[in-house]
């Protein structure tokens, strides 16, 4: 697999402040790649480094094979960004919206493609300021993968959504990810990166402390399990063992059995705990 986004040594500095400090990454093309850390450990940072909005002080980075520190505008139009917070011009209607960023890129999308896309059609004559919050954040998109990106960086895509807008836009993510289009995505939202993504990095401190599949990360896939019944619970690296001696105990049948393994998120604050 080819690298989409390539790190190493990255530093940044805020006066005495070390935001980011020899930071390495790499992610591959293709994959959606997922920046958790809580708030100041420096993911931002990292991210509006890779996309060229903010100057590094040291190290090497690469994305998509051009350094964006020195970025022209032939790479941006091949990277699709969607911000925290983005302003729209709120009289426009969507598909005046998106027609208008279409033509910012010299290979577009048809924008009432790229609106379908994003499930807008029925509202494509309507004014953004008459969309709800999460179908602003769909045009937002929009507007990110109008000019056909090879890479989308989304920051926070889901925050203030209800569930089920949260899992119409998971829904989405997962279409752009079957493009073959490489997604770079910072969330708070644990479950989200879970379902999402294929690899997920834990930044503390301006440092990533762990990365791996969220199977995998931190060694959650080999943590003890705790097994409860009825009458008692247990931790242990044998789950299977101990369910064996417990049916034998109780004739088949054991009451209210459970067997858990830590959560992504009980791995996430182990790491961030251990890091602080």
């Amino acid at each position: 697999m080819t690298t989409a986004i390539h790190v190493r040594g990255l530093t940044k500095r805020y006066g005495e402040v070390h935001a980011v400090g020899g930071l390495d990454l790499d992610i591959r093309t293709g994959e959606v790649f997922a920046i958790l850390g809580p708030n100041g450990a420096g993911k931002s940072t990292t991210v509006e480094i890779l996309e060229g909005y903010r100057k590094r002080d040291a190290g090497e980075v690469s994305v998509l094979g051009v350094d964006p520190g020195q970025a022209t505008s032939a790479w941006r139009a091949r990277v699709g960004i969607v911000l925290q917070t983005a302003n729209d011009a709120a009289e426009l209607t969507v598909r005046e919206t998106v027609r208008h960023f279409a033509r910012y890129y010299p290979n577009s999308k048809d924008p009432d493609e790229v609106i379908a896309t994003v499930g807008l059609s029925e509202k494509a004559g309507a004014r953004i300021r008459q969309l709800s919050g999460g179908q602003r954040r769909r045009v937002d998109v929009a507007l990110g993968i109008v000019g056909r990106p090879e890479l989308v960086f989304l920051d926070e895509p889901t925050t203030g959504f209800d569930p089920e807008a949260r899992r119409q836009f998971w829904d989405l993510i997962r279409s752009l990810a079957a493009e073959g289009t490489t997604i770079v995505l910072t969330t708070h939202y644990l479950d989200e990166a879970e379902a999402l993504a294929d690899r997920v990095a834990v930044i503390a401190k301006g440092r990533i402390v762990a990365e791996g599949t969220p199977h995998t990360l931190g060694g959650r896939a080999t943590a003890s399990a705790r097994v409860t019944w009825a009458d008692g619970y247990a931790e242990t690296d044998t789950p299977t063992a101990l369910v064996r001696t417990l049916a034998e105990k109780y004739d088949g049948e054991i009451p209210g059995l459970q067997i858990v393994r830590p959560s992504l998120e009980d791995i996430y604050l182990d790491l961030i705990g251990d890091a602080e």
